[in-house]
């Protein structure tokens, strides 16, 4: 692996590790297990080159990524994960109920209620860490 690639690989863990310190092992070994490039392709351009950035504070960047993931429907296993990162970077319960409404707004009812559930999924298995 070049040096750019590591680079970029570690960037991706160290931000995870900043969202939830026992993600980055969970998904090393999750996708190193199946190609040793997929988390510096994968991981390397979602959080090492776009979430890092600086024009957008972390907090805010995973209040967005919750709103879209729930949205979308369709990644249930992503937005519970983003959920618990964006209660570790300060979001509230409140923040949360909020997001839930602009989804119901704009994806629908069900969009919502999924990801409250998922909301109350996470919170749960933060205060069980």
């Amino acid at each position: 692996m070049s040096g750019a690639r590591t680079d970029r690989r570690e960037e991706a863990l160290a931000l995870l590790e900043r969202l939830e310190p026992e993600a980055p092992g969970r998904v090393a070994d999750n996708l190193d297990d199946f190609h040793p490039q997929a988390l510096e392709t994968l991981l390397g351009f979602a959080f090492a080159d776009v979430v890092s950035r600086e024009g957008i504070d972390l907090k805010t960047r995973e209040m967005l990524t919750v709103a879209m993931l729930g949205a979308m429907g369709n990644a249930p296993g992503q937005l519970e994960f983003h959920l618990r990162a964006a209660m570790n970077t300060g979001v509230t319960r409140e923040e949360i109920v909020e997001i839930a409404l602009q989804i119901a707004v704009y994806a629908g009812i069900p969009a919502a209620m999924n990801a409250m559930s998922a909301a109350k999924a996470a919170s749960r298995a933060r205060e069980g860490a």
